[in-house]
């Protein structure tokens, strides 16, 4: 039998987690945080991660895993993800997954056969090569290793006929057996997990007033200096949590605050300050802006689920979690 969980998913502050721990409170079920940030340990206000009362109320997974020195990735999350659903299955459970970051729940439901980053090398070669001999040149190497990728491409297709070449030289293997290999996966995946998803929606204008209020709340619970600590871990730009939105803004000011602070308060030094409450204008406008790339996400690479708002989702929620309770 395939295991059984439900998703519930939805942009940043529709109100997911306040949802889900209404749904679990009254049993003994599991909420898998579906959330790319709250597996950092330290990150708690920022990531809106479930309170210490909130975790002792109901059981949370897959949420402080690793320390910030470290990275996560989707194909983590999901094979994590996956040994808890089988242990609450075998313990007679359905859990809920829930959160915002929907490429994690596509690992999971469909598999996640990733092409590997091109070699810059390689893919430098190539462009040569095209520049020195068109880009005909390189469809026709393109026709002799990856057939079914040249036959779908036009001729004069040269981003994509480079991105072909790229990959096949890169790691000996065509784009066409990649997209093979994610359709294998997908098919494998979805045999073995059943996981109907749900989307919480909000009112574009609702949301827009609560994502303004919410981040006020997490600067006034602490969140500076939540990042005054992160800054002091020294971590590279590119880590992810140096640009999770909201934090990146957060930091940009800190940083600028102490390059004050080193070369002094002189007027020409000040011309590119950048304070605090210009920080959380952006931070807001940031966190609005993630918003609508997961809604348009949700719509698009999401159509089988079922939407709607808090009231009409708790009670379809419930009756799927009853009913696979019942199949377990």
């Amino acid at each position: 039998m395939p295991l059984q969980a439900v998703a519930l998913m939805g942009a940043t502050g529709t109100g997911k987690s306040a949802l889900a721990m209404r749904l679990a409170a009254a049993t003994d079920r599991c909420v898998i945080a579906c959330d790319s940030m709250q597996v950092y340990q330290g990150l708690d206000i920022g990531t809106a991660k479930p309170s210490l009362a909130e975790q002792q109320q109901v059981r949370h997974a897959v949420v402080d895993c690793v320390t910030v020195e470290q990275t996560w990735n989707a194909q983590l999350w999901a094979d994590m993800a996956r040994q808890v659903i089988q242990q609450e299955n075998e313990r007679g459970n359905i859990p809920l997954i829930v959160g915002g970051t929907g490429m994690y729940l596509q690992a999971l439901c469909q598999g996640f056969a990733q092409i590997p980053a091109v070699d810059e090398a390689v893919r430098f070669r190539l462009e040569q090569q095209c520049l020195d001999h068109g880009i005909q040149y390189l469809y026709k190497q393109l026709q002799a290793v990856d057939v079914q990728t040249a036959q779908r491409l036009q001729p004069n297709d040269s981003q994509r006929i480079l991105r072909a070449l790229s990959v096949f030289e890169g790691t000996g293997i065509t784009l066409s057996a990649w997209h093979q290999r994610q359709q294998q996966e997908q098919m494998q995946a979805e045999k073995s997990l059943n996981c109907p998803v749900f989307v919480l929606e909000v009112p574009r204008e609702d949301l827009r007033a609560r994502l303004a209020a919410r981040f006020t709340q997490m600067m006034d619970l602490g969140w500076l200096e939540e990042c005054i600590w992160l800054q002091a871990q020294q971590l590279e730009d590119t880590h992810p949590v140096m640009r999770a939105v909201g934090y990146r803004q957060l930091l940009n000011h800190l940083q600028r605050e102490a390059q004050k602070e080193m070369v002094g308060d002189s007027q020409d030094n000040l011309q590119g300050d950048y304070s605090l409450e210009q920080a959380v204008t952006d931070g807001i406008t940031a966190t609005r802006r993630y918003a609508k790339r997961q809604n348009t996400w949700f719509r698009n690479q999401t159509k089988d689920a079922v939407r709607g708002d808090t009231s009409s989702l708790e009670v379809v929620i419930q009756q799927q979690l009853s009913a696979a309770q019942s199949r377990i």
